[in-house]
């Protein structure tokens, strides 16, 4: 079985053991990451009741990656990216395991989950950049668009398989019981990275030079990569437009397009975000398969475009099967967009910068989400959720028209076009 895996296009990257083992507990992670959230949903339900703290709850999950992400992708840059990501993995299932105790003793209170939240989404803001940018130095450039799509897709896995098991362990053991296999799946994942520890026993010249400069240096170089690169900077304005025109609608106003339009129950509701997760894993394994990308702009900013149309079709009265095929290309689309970009960082951005500029691109690109959410309620309870599918479309596709200049020319490494 391990023979016909590595030997499929899309599963090489797993011939390379450094990166099975850490692609391995990633995936696992991923799984207990969705059933967290879940598990952390249902208990602030039955406890509070409340919608208002729900929300809170979610919204305090964004400050971390916003406040410490650049410092993330600092230490990153300067430290060994194995040893940062076995360190929070044995911070996060500490702190997974601490709540399953308390919730185990029924003492579990608002003001933990607050804490305990901060303090996961603190750690996790250095374990992404650590892992974005350690695959390279893993997986020969030819292998990475499948080691990136490896990794999409075990988040899509994740996504598919952590809500259900999340409910079947709480109507087996309760909250506290999720919460401990939660917590246990970190340290699964730390254990897997332990043989990855002698993979950067030496830094770099250039490693070298930036543990002997100062942090602000670090800062101010890392801005001054993403600025001095159009491309770059350019990108993350879209992506943080397209969290704002696709993202909204999705998590706001779908479930109201659902009952507006199609006059249909949560069931389909459910149908519909499962087939966007189907999409992504489609578009996986597509682009997977390839051993070089070529015009990464065109599939980026195409991706870009498509998923507009998909999502302003959606907002048409076009009846649930064409809703239906409009999200599955809706998630294939954005995923081909999202796996070209992983790529082009990775293949034109120093690996002594990949860290930085990658919590750069998450900043960035999650940075009005909460604005976004809110403008999508106010716009869904005044015009309605067709309408506002319908717009965030149109602005979604407007944002891939950068694709026009950036992918009309090979790149040329950092200050190349797309």
């Amino acid at each position: 079985m391990r023979k016909w895996l590595i030997g499929h296009p899309f599963f090489r990257a797993l011939k390379y053991r450094s990166f099975a083992l850490l692609w391995g507990g990633q995936a696992l992670s991923r799984v207990g990451d969705f059933l967290y959230q879940l598990v952390l949903a249902w208990w602030v339900l039955e406890k509070t009741g409340s919608a208002a703290l729900m929300a809170t709850v979610f919204i305090v999950a964004f400050i971390p990656t916003i406040l410490f992400g650049l410092i993330g992708g600092v230490a990153v840059d300067r430290y060994s990216r194995v040893h940062i990501m076995l360190a929070s993995d044995l911070v996060r299932g500490g702190v997974v395991c601490i709540a399953a105790a308390l919730a185990w003793w029924d003492s579990l209170q608002i003001w933990h989950v607050y804490g305990l939240t901060l303090l996961l989404e603190l750690v996790d803001a250095f374990f992404q950049p650590a892992y974005a940018a350690v695959i390279p130095r893993l997986v020969p450039e030819a292998d990475l668009p499948s080691a990136n799509a490896l990794t999409s897709l075990s988040i899509q896995t994740g996504r598919i398989v952590g809500p259900p098991l999340g409910a079947a362990l709480i109507a087996l053991g309760g909250t506290a019981l999720a919460f401990a296999l939660n917590g246990f799946s970190f340290f699964i994942g730390a254990a897997l990275l332990i043989p990855l520890l002698n993979k950067e026993t030496t830094l770099s010249p250039q490693e070298q030079l930036s543990a002997s400069q100062s942090v602000i240096v670090d800062f101010k170089e890392g801005i001054r990569t993403v600025l001095g690169a159009p491309w770059l900077w350019l990108s993350i304005a879209v992506f943080a437009l397209g969290n704002v025109t696709l993202g909204g609608p999705y998590s706001i106003a779908l479930p109201f397009l659902v009952e507006e339009q199609l006059g249909a129950d949560v069931q389909t509701l459910g149908f519909l975000y499962a087939l966007f997760a189907v999409g992504y894993v489609l578009g996986g394994l597509w682009l997977g398969r390839k051993a070089q990308l070529q015009r990464r702009g065109r599939l980026i900013y195409g991706g870009i475009t498509m998923a507009g149309m998909m999502l302003l079709l959606m907002g048409l009265p076009v009846g649930l099967p064409v809703v239906a095929v409009a999200a599955l290309l809706n998630g294939v689309a954005m995923e081909i967009s999202g796996l070209a970009w992983t790529n082009a960082l990775q293949a034109w951005v120093p690996h002594t910068k990949l860290g930085r500029v990658t919590s750069i691109d998450a900043i960035g690109s999650m940075a009005l989400m909460p604005i976004g959410f809110g403008v999508t309620g106010w716009a869904t309870e005044l015009w309605g959720a067709p309408l506002v599918f319908v717009l965030g479309g149109r602005c979604h596709c407007i944002g891939g028209q950068p694709s026009l200049l950036l992918s009309s020319h090979p790149p040329a490494r950092l200050n190349a076009r797309l």
